[in-house]
């Protein structure tokens, strides 16, 4: 992991992202790039030259001003840092910034279905991630000391979830953690436990695990939907990372499970990781 992208809008929200990256960032050596979206209405580009010009070079000083005070952090010491602002309001536009920065991970602040701030509002937490070719870290609240103790996996044992399963393991090495499997057995798509068994055997063969271990962290539930077999699961344990698969563009409410799943990075309250599954 060489680059992290940011998304800021100087909110406390958009702050507890980016001391989440800075300790992954910290672990990896890894530079940080911060963007911000003025999100301009069109009215400003619908003056004379003159004052257009002026008026977004206004915008731009005022929030170089405000990236001054917010980037004098005492965790980013030792972090490089990149700023850049646009004037994107389309979140799916996150993913140019990111592809052009090369960057690895997006860690945003969520304070749920409404976004982060005055900025991020609505679903973008969502299209982010949709969009996103790169996984998404969605952060709720402060982590002063973030730490992977436990991290878990949903997967209903698909081969095209094995890929993301092996990336997010070499991932949390940096964190000493052994991802746990989650399945959440619907009555849609019920299995016995003999069947689900034996996929988690395949799934477990093909991601090339040689822990024999690694069996006794295969987590089987049953509920009426994937959310709250999810949020059930996390209520009842101390979980600090959650990892959704997802298809990108489609959506999370057309992830593995087919079901409506937009709401699980809206709604847990534990950090969630979505990492899309490869075409």
């Amino acid at each position: 992991m060489k680059r992290i992208l940011v998304p800021v809008d100087f909110s406390d929200y958009s702050e507890y992202a980016l001391q989440v990256a800075a300790e992954i960032a910290h672990l990896e050596n890894a530079e940080i790039v911060v963007v911000h979206m003025l999100g301009l209405s069109d009215a400003v580009f619908t003056k004379s030259e003159t004052e257009e010009v002026f008026d977004v070079l206004q915008y731009m000083e005022l929030t170089h001003k405000k990236f001054e005070s917010f980037l004098k952090k005492e965790y980013l010491e030792g972090i490089e840092v990149h700023v850049t602002v646009r004037n994107y309001r389309k979140f799916h536009e996150l993913n140019e910034v990111a592809a052009e920065w090369q960057a690895d991970l997006i860690v945003m602040g969520s304070h749920g279905l409404s976004g982060i701030g005055d900025v991020f509002v609505g679903s973008n937490t969502e299209k982010v991630i949709r969009s996103s070719e790169v996984p998404v870290l969605v952060v709720k609240k402060r982590e002063k000391d973030f730490q992977i103790r436990q991290a878990v996996f949903v997967t209903d044992f698909n081969e095209e979830s094995v890929q993301p399963y092996k990336d997010i393991r070499r991932f949390l090495k940096l964190f000493g953690c052994e991802p746990r499997l989650l399945h959440v057995n619907l009555p849609e798509k019920f299995s016995s436990t003999t069947e689900i068994l034996a996929k988690s055997s395949r799934f477990i063969q093909n991601a090339e695990v040689d822990n024999p271990e690694i069996f006794d962290m295969v987590d089987l539930i049953s509920d009426y939907t994937l959310e709250s077999g999810i949020f059930n699961y996390t209520a009842e344990r101390d979980v600090d990372l959650l990892i959704v698969p997802t298809h990108g563009r489609k959506g999370l409410a057309h992830f593995f499970y087919g079901s409506a799943g937009e709401s699980i990075a809206n709604h847990s309250t534990v950090p969630v990781l979505t990492m899309k599954i490869p075409n």
